[in-house]
């Protein structure tokens, strides 16, 4: 049955490199508005499924739809590929995705950056996406490093202006994937914060993170990967406040312990 409000549905997904097989069926749909986070431990699968629903990487097994489009593909097993390279571009437009690392052109300055996906690949007319561009670094708090380069700015800065070239598409959907640990305490916060402030929009957002603060916070539904498989999901409140599975509470105690608590939270 198909869901009218989903942006992205994940079916029966199995994804394997050789003989290690990481993800073993799973499920999971964002609806318009949803903020999903994916936790678990390194390894669980986590990374391998964002990747998945963005069709970087190609899976073996199970549907992928966008907006009620489901994915076509051709072959089967490890040799199973999408078939319609228009297809695949036109969803991964609609789907920004914020990497760990923040992959800034170090020869452009930071409003190049972040104009150049709409420019290049959406061919927008340049004075509109410049215009965009400089409201949205505005949203993410850089509003003044448009005409610097990515090496004299700091990693938590970089990181917005990331988000801000991810906003700059227009996407339907975000998709972050550990968007915070690559950065410091301090600077780790400048991004968190910005983070909230896109899902209080009410931006579709599937996120991949080590932050069980953030997760709890930013959250209408967690997901727990568990080598591979969907131990537990719930909403934030559910998730953190009353887990269910032995294998979570032990994840949960590790986790909030290894990080500080200097903000305040739903935990």
């Amino acid at each position: 049955m198909q869901d009218s409000d989903a942006v992205i549905e994940i079916r029966d997904l199995h994804k394997s490199y050789r003989e290690l097989e990481v993800l073993k069926g799973v499920d999971i749909t964002a609806r318009r508005g949803d903020v999903v986070s994916l936790i678990g431990s390194s390894g669980s699968g986590k990374s391998t499924l964002l990747r998945c629903a963005n069709l970087l990487e190609d899976s073996q097994q199970g549907e992928i739809l966008f907006k009620g489009e489901p994915v076509r593909w051709k072959g089967h097993g490890h040799h199973r590929h999408p078939a319609d390279p228009r297809q695949i571009l036109r969803i991964r437009t609609n789907l920004s995705m914020v990497f760990q690392q923040f992959n800034l052109w170090a020869h452009m300055t930071i409003l190049q950056n972040v104009m150049e996906a709409p420019l290049t690949v959406l061919k927008r007319d340049r004075h509109e996406v410049e215009e965009a561009a400089r409201g949205y670094l505005d949203k993410v708090g850089i509003g003044d490093k448009c005409d610097v380069y990515p090496a004299q700015l700091s990693g938590g800065q970089q990181q917005r202006a990331a988000i801000a070239r991810a906003l700059c598409m227009e996407p339907e959907a975000l998709l972050f994937d550990e968007p915070t640990s690559a950065l410091d305490p301090e600077l780790e916060q400048e991004v968190v914060r910005v983070i909230q402030a896109l899902a209080e929009e009410g931006r579709t957002m599937l996120v991949v993170t080590h932050d069980m603060h953030m997760a709890a916070d930013i959250s209408d539904r967690v997901v727990f990967l568990h080598q591979g498989r969907i131990e537990e999901e719930g909403s934030a409140e559910d998730i953190f406040a009353n887990p269910q599975t032995p294998r979570l509470q032990q994840f949960l105690r590790a986790a909030i312990k290894r990080q500080p608590n200097n903000r305040e939270t739903t935990l």
